[in-house]
């Protein structure tokens, strides 16, 4: 193969375009975090208030609660800037299996 070949400036075939990388990664990102930094969750942050808003963002696709989960963490002793900021960043486009969330019920 050619070392100058590019599948994405030369469109070989079922690659990502260049414009569709940014998304899939967010979504990756969203979905698994960073597994190399791994945030664990610490049984003193799972308050019924906590636990109860993660509920309710998951079943009813509710993300944009994120902060407001945000701030029932710290209430509770979160100090974990992964998490915090995850949930603080209303740039991100979150979806069902988010790490957080998945993180906080037991879902992971």
């Amino acid at each position: 193969m050619d070392a100058s070949w590019n599948p994405v400036r030369d469109g070989g075939g079922s690659c990502l375009r260049e414009s569709e990388w940014a998304p899939q990664a967010a979504l990756v990102r969203d979905i698994f975090g960073n597994p190399f930094r791994p945030a664990p969750a610490d049984p003193e942050w799972l308050t019924p208030i906590v636990v109860s808003l993660a509920d309710g963002i998951y079943d009813e696709r509710a993300f944009d609660r994120m902060p407001i989960l945000a701030d029932a963490l710290q209430d509770a002793g979160c100090t974990n800037d992964d998490i915090l900021s995850h949930c603080r960043d209303t740039s991100l486009t979150h979806v069902r299996g988010c790490w957080v969330i998945d993180l906080l019920t037991g879902r992971e």
